[in-house]
């Protein structure tokens, strides 16, 4: 188990854009679950949407990909390097992600190669899959 300052060792996101609270469970270099506490507090509900708060989708998948980041950048060789985003595919939004849920991010890596890989990411609150895609990161 990681929590937020041995994330932020791993990975260079900071506040307000570390959507990563903790990992639960990691897998180096094959996979990674993790929590993030969605709170009323996140500055994205100010405007997103300010009579019905829902977490947008683009920032689910962001916190797809900042665990995925973290299972592949705590392996010895692409310690100290940073994954990008290269492509989401197959992105698929079922439910509403409010302030007071939780998110459990599943990420599973399918391919991993030099510098560049494909993940699977899944987000559930509670046992209901909240959204789900394909995600291809380099790493530079």
């Amino acid at each position: 188990m990681m929590d937020i300052n041995e994330i932020m060792k791993v990975i260079p996101h900071r506040y307000p854009f570390l959507l990563v609270d903790r990992i639960d469970e990691i897998v180096e270099g094959e996979k990674v679950v993790a929590t993030k506490n969605v709170t009323m507090n996140e500055p994205f509900f100010q405007g997103h949407f300010p009579q019905l708060p829902v977490m947008p989708g683009v920032l689910i998948i962001e916190a797809m990909a900042q665990a995925g980041a973290v299972a592949v950048l705590s392996k010895e060789e692409f310690k100290g390097k940073i994954a990008f985003l290269a492509a989401v595919d197959k992105a698929k939004f079922r439910k509403n992600v409010v302030p007071g849920d939780t998110l459990r991010l599943e990420v599973e890596l399918l391919k991993l190669k030099k510098n560049a890989g494909v993940a699977k990411g899944i987000a559930y609150v509670g046992d209901k899959k909240a959204a789900e895609a394909e995600i291809t990161f380099m790493i530079g």
